[in-house]
């Protein structure tokens, strides 16, 4: 059997020996092609970890399908066809994959600030002039339509979209305001409307 040259591709005749199942041409074959797929592995896949699994199922199938390569010649591409193909089966799997539980959940100090800051919103909400308070809550949380909203509180657009307006821009200054209270949420601009 011929040997190689350090940094090249086992040769043609450890190749033939391999396919015709002489397991030293083989330990040969998959300990030659190692670093080789490696660095295709690398180049191709997205992280190292996938890149090191894919290197390592490339070499199974060489191993274990060394006998249906046709060419000897053209082992290089084949396995850089097996590592491609290897590489792109883990992307996909990515892809689909749930993400860790660390990032699907918060942590409890995200949850409790969570709290916190929903809570700040409620207390804001109720802080608001009654007129503005029930045009908000219908529109914006309840989701009814501009024309729902005028009709359930016996007004018109206008008034709607008026009184709409003002609780919107009377709620954004009171959750801008960091230092809000409950009792302050709607401040003293708040109480004054013209209906």
């Amino acid at each position: 059997m011929v040997s190689r040259a350090a940094g090249s591709w086992p040769t043609e005749q450890v190749v033939g020996a391999a396919q015709q199942g002489d397991p030293r041409a083989i330990a040969i074959l998959v300990s030659g092609s190692h670093a080789h797929v490696q660095r295709f592995a690398r180049t191709l896949c997205s992280t190292p970890e996938d890149a090191e699994d894919a290197a390592q199922e490339a070499l199974i199938v060489l191993y274990r399908k060394i006998g249906t390569l046709r060419v000897a010649a053209t082992l290089a591409s084949w396995m850089f066809q097996i590592v491609r193909n290897e590489c792109i089966r883990r992307s996909r799997l990515a892809l689909h994959r749930p993400l860790p539980a660390a990032m699907t959940e918060p942590s409890a100090e995200d949850a409790a600030l969570a709290r916190l800051e929903m809570q700040r919103i409620v207390n804001c909400v109720a802080g608001l002039p009654a007129e503005q308070r029930s045009v908000l809550v219908l529109r914006d949380i309840q989701g009814l339509s501009g024309a729902a909203t005028a009709q359930a509180l016996g007004l018109s657009r206008a008034a709607m979209k008026s009184r709409l307006h003002r609780g919107r821009e009377t709620l954004h200054s009171a959750l801008a305001t960091p230092s809000n209270t409950p009792s302050g949420a709607g401040g003293e601009d708040a109480g004054t409307e013209d209906a």
